[in-house]
């Protein structure tokens, strides 16, 4: 297995982070990422509150192993339980991004927690190394979740390998051993990887959401607002979100204007999300969801991942 500053880092078997998917990765998928041998976090939703936070960090850390959290920015000023909480849990890796994340790094660093920003351009990824995070994670669109859809992966990676000093991590569109290889091949000290993780009982996800993963195809995705829209969330407007398509997200893609003002709308998604209807209902994921094709544990997805070293054998083979 190839030795990075990932894996000398948090002591892994695998260059590999589970990302932090807020409403997706609770301290149960963190747990068994990270005792699979690779890093798991959870992901902090933006009203959660610190108690939530604590409760997930104590049963991510019941693996034993180190484990990470991911804080929004932009949600932080209005729920400052979520750092305080963070601060006192002391996880081994914190990533906080989209939104003004400068003033989280050096409280974090000084709780001795290492701090990584995600980045969606180059200049973000330059912005975060100024503000002294200890690794940038070059994200490109077609991951999942939320972040920018400007750039893809793998032009993103060279250039910030290019342009910062500190470890790289890349992610958006990582699924297999394959995307992993390809990556530390490049030059990254890892990967960061979410959307395989979306068939594993481990998530929170309910059975009718999984198995709208499990069916989905290459190009099942959508980029937009639509989801944070129709929710009147305070995301940053030049991060959108990558969902599974449905038929909401068609009829209000475009329409953002009229959706931020459409109260039936609002009620029809918060309805279809309590009834478990992804017509309307958001699943996010990424580009790599046509590569999730059953219901595996975590442990088995890092196993899989795991068997990157047979490929990158291969160059020196040759």
């Amino acid at each position: 297995m190839p030795r990075t500053w990932l894996t000398d880092r948090f002591g892994l078997d695998v260059p590999l982070v589970g990302a932090p998917m807020a409403g997706v990765s609770d301290g149960r998928l963190a747990a068994a990422v990270s005792a699979a041998g690779a890093l798991g976090m959870f992901g902090v939703p933006a009203n959660a509150p610190g108690s939530w936070v604590a409760e997930q960090a104590a049963v991510a850390a019941g693996s034993g192993r180190p484990y990470g959290v991911g804080l929004m920015a932009w949600a932080l000023p209005d729920s400052p339980g979520q750092l305080e909480a963070v601060l006192a849990a002391r996880p081994a890796l914190v990533s906080v991004s989209y939104g003004d994340f400068r003033p989280y790094v050096e409280p974090l660093r000084a709780a001795g927690i290492t701090v990584a920003a995600q980045a969606g351009t180059t200049e973000e990824a330059l912005a975060a190394e100024r503000a002294g995070v200890d690794v940038v994670v070059a994200r490109g669109g077609e991951g999942g979740g939320h972040g920018r859809d400007e750039v893809a992966t793998l032009p993103l990676l060279q250039s910030v390998l290019d342009a910062v000093k500190v470890p790289v991590l890349a992610a958006g569109g990582i699924a297999t051993a394959r995307g992993l290889a390809a990556v530390l091949a490049a030059g990254a000290e890892g990967g960061w990887a979410g959307t395989a993780f979306l068939g594993c009982a481990e998530t929170t996800l309910a059975g009718p959401a999984r198995a709208r993963v499990l069916a989905a195809g290459e190009t099942g995705t959508a980029y937009g607002r639509v989801f944070d829209v129709a929710q009147r969330l305070a995301w940053p407007p030049e991060y959108g979100g990558r969902a599974l398509r449905n038929t909401f997200f068609d009829r209000w893609h475009g329409k953002e204007e009229e959706l931020s003002e459409d109260e039936e709308a609002r009620a029809e998604l918060t309805a279809a999300r309590r009834d478990g209807d992804y017509d309307a209902a958001y699943v996010y994921a990424g580009q790599a969801v046509g590569m999730v094709r059953r219901e595996r544990p975590a442990a088995e997805v890092v196993a899989g991942f795991a068997t990157v070293d047979e490929l990158l054998s291969r160059f020196n083979r040759h």
